[in-house]
């Protein structure tokens, strides 16, 4: 899968939990720029995007995660595992 049609589900799975578009994505973009993204929105974005991609994310991956583009990177792996 393409890093731009990854990218799009991303971003499709946050503004469906967090209920706005009020945020660029790029590498940078970390939850606390996100208004309404908190850790009970996390946990369903995740869960999300577990849906989305058919993953399972490791909860060492998960810990590991520190903005968009380690999110990016981390479900670029698993889709090519």
């Amino acid at each position: 899968m393409e890093k731009a049609a990854i990218i799009e589900k991303i971003r499709n799975a946050v503004v469906s939990v967090v209920r706005h578009e009020d945020f660029e994505m790029k590498d940078e973009l970390t939850a606390s720029q996100v208004g309404g993204w908190d850790s009970l929105s996390h946990m369903l974005i995740i869960a999300e995007l577990e849906k989305v991609f058919n993953i399972k994310f490791k909860l060492k991956e998960l810990n590991k995660l520190v903005n968009m583009g380690s999110l990016i990177q981390t479900i670029e792996s698993k889709l090519t595992a």
